[in-house]
């Protein structure tokens, strides 16, 4: 058993490069999960950095010095994220209240159409097992508002958490994007010097990252702002708030689209009941869907690494239950990541050289 895992070891970690690439994740790994919580902040700064690095390199293409580059994009981004805030969350954020204070009526009427359910099919369903599941359902909903209420209270004391992130991060994606070169320099000296595979792996994942957060952004804003005109259209009650949690539903692949179906349903059922408008809006709700998944993924992904959809679930299950909705918004970039790190470990320093020997 230890000669098979001491050959593994030496065909993979023998050479330096590799070592170098292994030491580099286990202190990455390990920093975030200590301190992960601690440098959000900064790990959120640097991601926006990142993503608005490409329109400040195009500025400075045309002849815009990079300091005035920085602060035009950064104060157009800011202006964006006031208006949406502005815009945006006070009237999604009445139409959650309204949605909340309802939420007693819908289940009452559930309830009544539940025990409706016996009468209609009594040798499958039972009045023992209709009240046992409400009495099941009902216990689940007072833990569900008692947790609901501590965390409401607990929210107050992360006002500070939020001066920070409303501060400090803008003036963090400031520095890092007009001192990019001095920060990348600095990195490239703590580095060691066997890093082919690190150099392997960051060109790769460099476009990877970009390509994936630029596309989901869009598609987000697409996806939920169909969604809302859609649902303004045919006259569905809270339309904003649900075409807004379609769009950011996308954010979880395959999982989040099942999950944001029920509240949709839900809301049409106890608008129309089940009647043609309930029906016509399901079947624009699957076609909004169906055109994401089948157009509009492969568009803006075209350019990223395919995955199993196996490895997605997984991935925004692991990565999500680590960081929460960093974890899930970045899942599939760093499964990528891991894939390129498998890749990167599997190639021999011999294949390597002949392909830049044939380049």
């Amino acid at each position: 058993m230890f000669s098979v895992f001491g050959r593994w070891y030496q065909r993979k970690f023998s050479d330096p490069d590799a070592a170098m690439l292994l030491i580099l994740i286990l202190i990455t790994s390990a920093l975030l999960l200590l301190w992960g919580d601690m440098l959000m902040p900064v790990i959120v700064a640097a991601v926006i950095a990142y993503l608005l690095d490409w329109p400040v390199t195009q500025l400075n293409r045309l002849g815009l010095g990079r300091s005035p580059a920085v602060a035009l994009v950064l104060i157009c981004f800011i202006l964006i994220m006031v208006f949406m805030t502005v815009g945006l969350v006070p009237v999604v954020t009445k139409q959650s209240v309204s949605l909340a204070q309802e939420l007693p009526t819908i289940w009452q009427n559930a309830q009544g159409w539940l025990l409706t359910l016996p009468d209609k099919y009594p040798e499958y369903v039972q009045f023992s097992h209709i009240y046992e599941m409400m009495e099941g359902a009902n216990q689940r909903l007072v833990d569900f508002g008692e947790q609901a209420l501590s965390a409401s209270i607990g929210s107050i004391t992360s006002v500070a958490a939020l001066l920070i992130y409303f501060i400090l991060v803008p003036l963090m994606v400031f520095f890092m994007l007009k001192d990019k070169l001095y920060f990348t320099a600095s990195i490239s000296r703590i580095l060691p010097k066997e890093r082919r595979l690190i150099a392997q792996v960051g060109n790769e994942m460099n476009v990877q990252i970009a390509n994936y957060i630029r596309g989901k952004v869009i598609e987000i804003l697409i996806v939920g702002a169909v969604s809302c005109i859609t649902f303004a259209i045919m006259d569905l009650r809270y339309s904003l708030l649900l075409g807004v949690l379609v769009g950011l539903s996308v954010l979880i692949p395959y999982i989040g689209a099942a999950v944001v179906t029920i509240p949709v349903a839900v809301v049409a059922m106890f608008q129309w009941g089940i009647s043609p408008e309930f029906w016509y809006l399901m079947i624009a709700y699957g076609i909004i869907q169906a055109l994401d998944g089948n157009l509009l993924v492969p568009i803006l992904f075209s350019e990223a690494v395919s995955l199993h959809p196996l490895y997605i679930i997984i991935a925004v299950l692991f990565f999500g239950g680590l960081w929460g909705f960093w974890g899930v918004f970045f899942a599939i970039p760093l499964a990528t990541l891991v894939k390129a790190v498998v890749t990167a470990w599997s190639s021999s320093p011999e294949h390597l050289n002949g392909k830049s020997e044939q380049a």
